[in-house]
């Protein structure tokens, strides 16, 4: 993925891939009510994500589109953290993950089925 999204240009998109298309308005809406932010702060990180091309913009009433899948940036963070944090060492990150807390048989036994389905 060629766009760097920072955090808070991530929350609008999260709005968008949970809403699906939506107006700036509803977003502003979602926002003010989940962060506190005004509708000026949104609508300038809307445009910064339409500006980057990860928004597409619609009228009538500035309805926002995402043009990049969740998925995909999700991939792409990861692998930045991967390579950032974990010198580009999956199990690095794995054993970080899996020290973290108790697991239950349940998660262990999905955590193996994941792993074998990678065989």
């Amino acid at each position: 993925m060629d766009i760097k999204l920072f955090d808070s240009e991530l929350k609008v998109m999260c709005v968008l891939w949970s809403e699906g298309d939506t107006t700036a308005k509803h977003i502003s809406d979602v926002l003010k009510e989940e962060i506190g932010w005004n509708m000026n702060t949104t609508y300038t990180l809307i445009k910064r994500c339409i500006k980057k091309g990860a928004i597409a913009r619609s009228e009538p009433n500035f309805m926002c589109h995402a043009l990049i899948p969740k998925e995909e940036v999700q991939e792409a963070e990861t692998d930045e953290l991967i390579d950032k944090i974990y010198d580009g060492s999956v199990d690095k990150l794995f054993a970080a993950l899996l020290g973290r807390k108790k697991l239950s048989a349940e998660q262990i036994r999905k955590l193996r089925q994941i792993v074998d389905d990678l065989e």
